[in-house]
């Protein structure tokens, strides 16, 4: 990733923060060249402060740090979005973003995270990893657990424990999005039929 930071007169590229699972934009600041090789290398979000007029982590002072996830440059290489997690709100005010909206995750941030991680371990190298291990024994297995699972939460259905029936409700979810992928698709397409279906 190559910034064109000698694009803007002060040297300083607008850098765009992300919350990594919900999606939700937490703030806007400005990098330097330095600033966005600290960030890569620390691991922690770091600004050109331009009233410190100094490098500035953000969180040094509160705690509440920017925990850098993934980092990327828009199509002109003149922007930064940086996609991250918080560990406390955002904003000095005390609110979760610098726009004062709550960054709640909501269910569909974070099954696209999920989406994330379960094509992070196909593709990784981890042989203890469940995903990888499942993927290995093919396509038939796969939907032979989809199966499994959901024969399994009818089953809880007919009884009141809740903790039971959500445990298996969370294991058909999970399958059914190994099996999505799988076949090379994602939650957002069978999403796109839904909506499809509501629009008709």
């Amino acid at each position: 990733m190559k910034i064109n930071f000698s694009k803007y007169s002060d040297k300083l590229a607008p850098a765009v923060i992300q919350d990594d699972v919900t999606g939700k934009v937490l703030m806007l600041g400005f990098m330097n060249e330095e600033a966005l090789e600290k960030t890569i290398t620390g691991g922690k979000v770091t600004f050109f402060s331009r009233t410190k007029n100094r490098l500035w982590t953000k969180g040094e002072e509160s705690g509440n740090f920017l925990i850098v996830k993934d980092i990327l440059a828009d199509c002109d290489n003149d922007a930064i979005l940086v996609k991250a997690q918080p560990t406390g709100p955002v904003c000095h005010t005390g609110a979760d973003t610098c726009w004062n909206e709550k960054n709640d995750q909501s269910a569909s941030g974070f099954l696209s995270y999920l989406e994330g991680v379960i094509r992070s371990r196909k593709a990784g190298s981890d042989e203890n990893s469940y995903v990888r291990k499942l993927y290995a024994k093919g396509l038939n297995k796969i939907a032979q657990k989809v199966g499994e699972e959901a024969v399994e939460l009818v089953i809880e259905s007919k009884d009141n424990n809740r903790e039971l029936f959500l445990g298996e409700a969370a294991d058909l979810l999970f399958h059914y999005l190994l099996l999505l992928n799988a076949k090379d698709y994602n939650l957002q397409d069978v999403i796109s039929v839904l909506e499809e279906r509501h629009r008709k």
